[in-house]
């Protein structure tokens, strides 16, 4: 790979790094917290995080795509790379398990985006028009907190990665 391709390959891949486990970050530690304290359980927090919803999700799901992609070029570029299913070293073996936790928070982010964002699209509506009793707005808070403990384990997860990419660095 030449090192002009390898330098966009890298660009493409942090500004996706940081899109990512960027917006994961500053949702969980800012946005959440002070938009639940100001709006506290009114029709205008649920249609604000239903937007935020629907804005974040398809660019962190292109980020992802981008990360991949990039990389997958990167990784087959470094010479500590040694095959398809060989992990005889230390990086090697880092690596896998940095793409095992890449695995599962896709898994997590798609159970977010298809199951708990939908079922809280749902009962926000409901909330918003008046039409949920009080169950629903227990079963928002259910679904919210779960939305809100899902988040915190995809930022987590996101800086292990980002500890293993320096680890990586740095052998």
């Amino acid at each position: 790979m030449s090192s002009e391709t390898l330098a966009v390959s890298l660009f493409v891949h942090l500004t996706a790094t940081a899109i990512w486990i960027g917006g994961l970050l500053m949702t969980m530690i800012l946005v959440y917290p002070e938009v639940t304290r100001v709006l506290q359980d009114s029709p205008a927090l649920y249609q604000f995080l239903s937007r935020l919803r629907k804005r974040f999700y398809p660019i962190s799901n292109l980020s992802l795509v981008a990360l991949i992609v990039t990389g997958l070029f990167q990784m087959t570029a470094d010479p500590y790379y040694d095959g398809f299913m060989t992990f005889d070293n230390t990086w090697s073996q880092i690596m896998l398990v940095k793409h095992i936790l890449i695995g599962v928070m896709a898994l997590v982010g798609l159970t977010l985006q298809y199951a708990v964002a939908p079922a809280l699209e749902r009962t926000s509506l409901l909330l918003e028009k008046g039409k949920a009793q009080e169950s629903g707005e227990a079963e928002f808070q259910k679904l919210r907190q779960r939305e809100v403990w899902l988040t915190w384990a995809l930022g987590l997860m996101g800086l292990s990665i980002l500890a293993m990419s320096a680890w990586l660095g740095a052998l």
